[in-house]
């Protein structure tokens, strides 16, 4: 296998800011204002324009250059602008873009290389099915494909989940805020509780006891609302949510539920995937295999808009044209996808992940350590979530705004996550350096100080 550059090899010397935002930022943004849509969301909260990007690190028009902490929501495992896989983009696009669903070698690779991944008994036994680009267009098809197959039109899924925008997707999705009145939503979908042992105030087995006994009573009891179940879809790891790690024993539960109900058990690891949290699926941490798993985010390598439904091939049961999007032949995206598979593996990413993260769980749990607003750490391997509180124990949203902005200021970039918006969320390229941790980390212990103290 071809190995592609060290992992310090391609980045740029960060952090390295002025004062922030830059003018030609401020001026970017404003034209935004005037022409892009209001539901723009993200320059509200970091106001920047960007440039360029290598590696874990970026650079805005101005040329202030920051850590990036954040990929794109996870979406730039592998780093931005990886000349390993960019090499083959650029082969890839000066002959062919766009194919539908005609078979070609990037087609069949990535199919392959995804099999060859998937997770315990999925691996040799999976099919693949590529629809619209986005995870809410993986989310759809795997609703299509339960409801394919069991003839039911119910569905579990779970409070804190975040699953799309799109109409199936935004009704398993439990934030209300979010979906607003928009219509049509699909009428039977329950959230039950996804077990969340700091804010539950419950001890780990206690919280798995309960959301278990939720969902069976959902599945089974004639009186629960839910007519005729489909399937239960569930983030092994949630992100949006808070990156709440569910305690051992709730997805082997999920999965006994499952298989004593004839249900389809579908794991949503559009962020958890792909080796973000140092395996390549989150729930090989579980050692628990789904029917279904629905991918997109660093699918596409680089940035590609890609997604696909990786499902056990017992559930193959469409007629042809049973699944469709225009953009499931973009070839590109697929080449990238490959190539981001042959780094992971040729670098032992997945180990690197693992032990980095473990390096920057511990710093912040010992600053939590000193400082009572750091209430909870938690995470795997590249996939962290950090929880402040007040004096009260109430969740602090504001302090972890701060601590945004201070690490902006700074040139971090971080991201925020949680019901109410109180937990930092670090979801840093695969590629980052124990160098850049530190420094990364020195920022952050910085701005948990300074944000803290004023918010206290």
């Amino acid at each position: 296998m071809v190995v592609g550059p060290p992992i310090d090899e391609f980045q740029y010397d960060a952090p390295d800011v002025d004062t922030v935002p830059g003018p030609k930022s401020k001026r970017l943004i404003a034209r935004q204002d005037e022409i892009d849509s209001s539901a723009v969301a993200y320059p509200n909260d970091i106001p920047i324009a960007f440039e360029e990007g290598k590696g874990a690190t970026i650079r805005d028009v101005d040329g202030n250059t920051y850590l990036d902490f954040f990929a794109g929501i996870g979406v730039l495992n592998v780093g931005h602008s990886n000349p390993y896989v960019l090499e083959a983009v650029h082969k890839q696009t000066d002959k062919l873009v766009h194919t539908i669903d005609f078979p070609t070698d990037a087609r069949l690779e990535l199919i392959d290389k995804l099999e060859t991944i998937a997770p315990g008994n999925l691996a040799g036994n999976s099919r693949v099915v590529f629809g619209g680009p986005t995870g809410s267009d993986a989310n759809e098809a795997a609703i299509k494909l339960a409801k394919h197959n069991t003839g039911g039109d119910g569905l579990i899924a779970f409070r804190g989940g975040y699953h799309g925008a799109t109409s199936g997707a935004m009704s398993l999705t439990s934030n209300k805020s979010f979906k607003g009145n928009y219509t049509p939503l699909l009428p039977d979908v329950i959230h039950a509780p996804y077990p969340y042992p700091f804010r539950q105030d419950k001890d780990p087995e206690t919280a798995v006891e309960d959301a278990l006994t939720e969902v069976r009573a959902i599945v089974e009891d004639p009186y629960s609302g839910l007519a005729n179940p489909a399937g239960i879809f569930v983030e092994p790891i949630q992100g949006e949510g808070g990156v709440i790690v569910p305690p051992k024993g709730f997805l082997e539960g999920l999965r006994a539920i499952a298989d004593e109900n004839e249900l389809p058990l579908i794991f949503d690891e559009i962020q958890s995937g792909f080796g973000r949290t140092g395996k390549w699926w989150a729930s090989e941490w579980y050692d628990v295999t789904p029917d279904a798993i629905t991918s997109a985010k660093a699918l596409g390598g680089i940035g590609f808009p890609l997604s696909a439904t990786i499902y056990h091939e017992d559930l193959d049961t469409w007629e042809p044209g049973g699944h469709a999007g225009t953009y499931r032949g973009h070839v590109v995206g697929m080449r990238a996808g490959s190539r981001a598979i042959e780094y992971i593996e040729s670098h032992d990413l997945l180990a690197h992940a693992r032990e980095l993260g473990h390096v920057i769980q511990s710093r912040l749990t010992e600053i939590g350590e000193k400082n009572s607003s750091l209430a909870s750490v938690r995470g795997k391997g590249l996939f962290i979530g950090a929880e402040f509180v007040d004096k009260n124990g109430d969740p602090d949203g504001n302090a972890v705004d701060a601590i945004q902005q201070y690490c902006y200021e700074h040139g971090i970039l971080v991201w925020t996550a949680g019901r109410h918006g109180n937990i930092l969320r670090l979801l840093p390229p695969l590629v980052l350096t124990h160098e850049q941790a530190d420094i990364g980390l020195e920022i952050i212990e910085d701005a948990i100080r300074a944000s803290t103290d004023s918010t206290s």
